[in-house]
């Protein structure tokens, strides 16, 4: 009896992983047109003749990843049916399942690997789906973060440097420089729907190109403007970008839906063909007349409801008006304000509203400052904060909104809340307006009309302030503190180590003897941003040799020897890695005397390194201690700028 599409489809997915040496040990997996791609942890366990021999798997190529052939059509359902039996979307990091497999049998080690994915899994689920809402929105775009940053910050200095020329404060010499500076900001911000919709699509399993492709569409590229199309419920002409970014997300979530039920329906002969055309004409289609549409719609009514706050005046409107900026811009609803600006400004002179809705920039400032200082310990988000807070400050949003408090959730409500107080002050003081259109923050105060700078910049502190407050009092998930970690436990001291304890602390001490130097100079970013836990870094001296940290039991050894892995007597997870980028030296000028399994003592000599060698061929030595579950203890690091010795201490921890 022959096999049904499924069948087949489930049957390569499953003897390709055969091939490679099992799920645990690929690291990602993306495809192509033809090929199944495969970043592979360790090639020694890769079989290629058997990989070649798989019926259905047309040839192999070995590069920088490991091409797997399997003709086009075939390729998109082999390629999900691996991330989907390893829990994972395309392009997302494997889980790593390495476990102690000391003792047990073939049938063992299967059933704890299968149970560990299964468990990662089912801790995936377990989310709200606002919570996968905000994770997917995140993922978005956070990889856009360093464009924001960058982009930003230089659009920042160029509205500083605009705003000056305005107000007479500096030559208009200096205006070409400055519109160099805005044509380098504007290769982010003008097509950033495009961005978002690769992005989208790679998060939502969608091919990437055609999520492009739906971002371009709400740019309407090419529309002649003497004969625009209109908005098919109020028979309004409509404009790029009106769709804003939250419209391309949703629109490539329904491609996602449709490019994948196409792949089930259409033939794999004609699947390349045939899929991208429909998914890109259905989807391009209900995009342009049913969610822009929808948007304009909501645009209109937000315009109205914004003339009838500014008519009531005061405090109130200020708040009002400060508190719902934020959401406009996430919804990219806040361009349509940009024609009452102008009318403003040529009926009165200024704009009295572009200084209350810079209040919500405030807002987002002061609540990344409350995040800053409530989160220290999750790097992650720390770090994104010190590059999103300074174009925050200047004006720029974008990193603040889509990097930090939206994906979080209730920073971006108390962000909101800072920027309606700052908005009250300034609605309160009233008589505070812009003589010219700008970014926010303090890029607009030479645009602020003269006798009223003070009141403008009161405005921002109390942003600042409001949104400080009620971010650091009611705006902080608790899973963010420390950073969410979720693993999945099999050695059998693991599993204990809540049970019995031991001792109620203990400490780690130095690996090698050398000088022990601040983190953040590690060559290694991930190493010095402390993104696997708590870190300690050592120069070793040439002769140095390597010792135990902990009291406890050798976990792993890396297969090019170069990173040790060890679990103490109260459970904390120690890692010793070796020098920079050594893993490439595959072993060599490294030589262990212990082996997986070992119980080991604070000091016990474990081997010897080759430091000299290391540094010769052009590597950093820099020997890093780090605490890989950091979050389930209280680790204090041990100050100190003295020669290491052997049992020195690094660190002192206990369980919380």
């Amino acid at each position: 009896m022959s096999e049904t599409s499924e069948e087949k489809i489930k049957r390569i997915a499953r003897e390709i992983y055969g091939a490679v040496g099992g799920i645990e040990n690929v690291e990602k997996l993306i495809h192509c047109m033809t090929r199944v791609r495969m970043t592979i942890r360790n090639d020694d366990k890769v079989d290629i003749e058997k990989l070649k021999n798989i019926n259905g798997v047309l040839g192999v190529v070995e590069e920088d990843t490991l091409q797997v052939i399997v003709g086009p059509g075939t390729v998109n359902k082999v390629a999900d049916e691996m991330v989907k039996e390893a829990g994972v979307k395309l392009g997302e990091p494997f889980p790593n399942i390495e476990i102690d497999t000391t003792g047990m049998t073939d049938k063992e080690i299967v059933e704890a690997k299968a149970a560990k994915v299964k468990a990662a899994q089912k801790a995936k689920q377990k989310q709200t789906p606002i919570k996968r809402i905000l994770k997917s929105i995140s993922n978005i775009f956070i990889p856009l973060i360093p464009a924001f940053v960058g982009a930003g910050l230089i659009g920042g200095v160029a509205a500083v440097m605009s705003n000056l020329i305005v107000a007479g404060d500096i030559s208009k010499s200096y205006t070409d420089f400055v519109a160099i500076l805005k044509f380098i900001q504007n290769g982010v911000f003008s097509y950033l729907a495009i961005y978002v919709g690769i992005n989208a699509a790679t998060e939502f399993g969608a091919t990437a190109g055609l999520g492009g492709v739906i971002g371009a569409v709400t740019l309407l590229p090419g529309m002649d403007i003497n004969a625009p199309l209109h908005n098919i419920f109020n028979g309004q002409p409509m404009s790029a970008g009106q769709g804003g970014i939250i419209g391309v997300i949703f629109a490539v979530w329904l491609l996602s839906l449709i490019e994948k039920k196409l792949h089930k329906l259409v033939p794999d002969a004609i699947d390349i063909i045939v899929t991208p055309a429909l998914s890109l004409l259905i989807i391009g289609v209900f995009t342009i007349f049913i969610i822009m549409p929808i948007a304009g719609v909501i645009s209109s009514s937000l315009v109205g409801a914004i003339n009838w706050i500014l008519n009531v005046g005061g405090a109130f409107s200020g708040f009002v008006l400060g508190a719902l900026f934020l959401p406009m811009v996430m919804f990219g609803l806040h361009q349509i304000l940009t024609p009452i600006h102008i009318e403003m400004i040529n009926k009165t002179g200024s704009t009295p509203l572009l200084p209350i809705l810079a209040m919500a920039g405030a807002g987002q400032v002061g609540a990344a400052i409350a995040l800053w200082l409530r989160c220290r310990k999750n790097k992650q988000l720390t770090n994104m904060i010190k590059g999103a807070l300074p174009v925050g400050i200047l004006g720029i949003g974008e990193p603040l909104i889509y990097g930090v408090t939206l994906p979080l959730g209730r920073p971006f409500i108390t962000a909101c809340i800072g920027g309606g107080i700052g908005g009250a002050v300034v609605g309160g003081l009233g008589h505070v307006g812009a003589i010219a259109i700008g970014p926010s923050g303090l890029a607009l105060v030479p645009l602020i009309t003269n006798g009223h700078m003070m009141s403008y910049v009161l405005g921002l502190l109390a942003g600042y302030v409001g949104g400080f407050v009620a971010t650091y009092f009611f705006g902080i998930p608790k899973d963010v503190i420390l950073g969410e970690t979720t693993t999945v436990e099999t050695d059998a001291l693991s599993q204990n180590r809540n049970k019995k304890v031991i001792d109620p602390n203990a400490t780690i001490t130095a690996p090698v003897i050398g000088k022990k130097v601040a983190i953040d100079t590690v060559s290694d970013p991930m190493m010095a941003q402390e993104i696997m836990g708590k870190t300690v870094a050592i120069i070793p001296d040439i002769n140095s040799k390597i010792y135990a940290p902990v009291d406890g039991k050798v976990t792993m050894i890396a297969d090019t020897k170069h990173a040790i892995g060890f679990m103490d007597k109260i459970g904390e997870e120690v890692l010793v890695h070796m020098g920079v980028d050594t893993v490439k030296l595959n072993g060599k000028y490294f030589n262990l005397n212990i082996q997986v399994g070992d119980t080991v003592k604070q000091g016990d000599v474990l081997g010897t390194v080759d430091w000299q060698r290391i540094i010769d061929v052009g590597l950093d030595p820099d020997t890093m201690t780090i605490v890989t579950n950091t979050s389930d203890f209280k680790i204090d690091e041990i100050e100190s700028n003295i020669q290491t010795k052997d049992n020195t201490v690094l660190m002192d921890s206990r369980i919380k």
